[in-house]
């Protein structure tokens, strides 16, 4: 990862109130008035930092934050790494929240483990943190953790795709997202455990930050390693869609199995469309809402939140298989976030 850049404490507080850093800090509703910038306002001020400002995922986060804060009459401070691993942004990003007088900050970590002396750092000078979506490693690093069963979630999938194939032999690739990154992790066990498979039975694994272009390149590259590949687990739909295209251009998109995880409105459509046949899908803006009004109800009583809520999980697909819970695409259209 690339260094921390410390600023001193004059340029930590500029940086809080101008948003000059290395990420962008902002106040939810500055010049809409929503919610007041004014440190006199009396408001309780919520931190909340994501991977990313344009990954939809987080953008709906963001919404449901920005919403739950309108309606405890709390200011929302935002902040979103340049670029998905950008821990040394969101290093800088509670800096500044906690210089400028947060509560409790919120985050989605990009390093699960790098994150984690900066966290300490925060509570202890009484900042309530909790982790959304993605754990830290050590969980405990952090007061609490709102977020999908990651795990559960790529079981979900897995149980799938062993029954979609109805018996036929499996020549698994998986499209991971980076080395490190405990979200990703849980999913690829998860759907292991539920196909019942281990990392020996992947005929091709690689990674693809849950990017569509670079999930394109990857599942060109399983193809040229086993072209016999015939079923694909992704991180997410991004990648999903990315291994259709290449699967699509060598005219393979009808017999190859694609399952994956997330539940974003685009993702969710791609499953009715019939380019991915199930996908696990979870809600950012509850995890995002709930997580403010337990910074609200810090400032208000003291009592912090802790330990692990699970924000759910439902399997989405138009093709139900005997033995496995799913919802049609409707309710996942329904619920679907970006």
């Amino acid at each position: 990862m690339s260094r921390t850049t410390r600023l001193s404490p004059t340029l930590v507080r500029a940086a809080a109130v101008t948003g000059i850093a290395a990420l962008t800090l902002t106040a939810c509703g500055s010049g809409s008035g929503s919610s007041s910038t004014s440190s006199g306002s009396g408001k309780v001020k919520v931190g909340l930092i994501t991977k990313t400002d344009t990954n939809p995922f987080f953008v709906k986060m963001k919404e449901g934050a920005e919403k739950a804060a309108k309606a405890d009459g709390a200011q929302l401070m935002t902040a979103a790494g340049k670029f998905d691993g950008d821990n040394a942004g969101q290093v800088t990003a509670i800096e500044n929240m906690v210089a400028a007088g947060v509560k409790g900050i919120l985050i989605t970590p990009s390093d699960s483990k790098a994150i984690v002396p900066a966290i300490a750092k925060a509570r202890a000078k009484g900042v309530l943190v909790i982790a959304l979506d993605t754990p830290t490693e050590p969980q405990s690093a952090v007061d609490a953790l709102f977020a999908t069963n990651n795990l559960d979630a790529g079981k979900l999938i897995g149980q799938y795709a062993k029954a979609a194939m109805k018996g036929k032999a499996a020549k698994i690739a998986t499209l991971d997202l980076a080395p490190g990154v405990s979200v990703g992790v849980q999913r690829h066990n998860g759907f292991l455990q539920g196909f019942g498979a281990t990392d020996k039975d992947v005929a091709c694994a690689q990674d693809t930050g849950g990017d569509q272009a670079k999930g394109q390149t990857a599942m060109e590259n399983c193809l040229q390693k086993d072209p016999s590949i015939n079923l694909v687990y992704t991180i997410n739909e991004p990648a999903a869609l990315g291994a259709y295209t290449a699967l699509k251009a060598k005219g393979r998109e009808k017999d190859v199995l694609i399952v994956s995880v997330d539940g974003g409105c685009t993702g969710t459509q791609a499953v009715k469309d019939g380019k991915i046949a199930a996908t696990s899908q979870q809600y950012p803006l509850k995890m995002a809402s709930q997580g403010v009004q337990a910074v609200v109800d810090y400032a208000k009583n003291g009592k912090k939140a802790s330990g692990y809520t699970d924000t759910g999980v439902n399997l989405i697909t138009d093709k139900a298989q005997t033995g496995v819970t799913s919802k049609d695409t409707a309710f996942g259209l329904q619920n679907c976030w970006g």
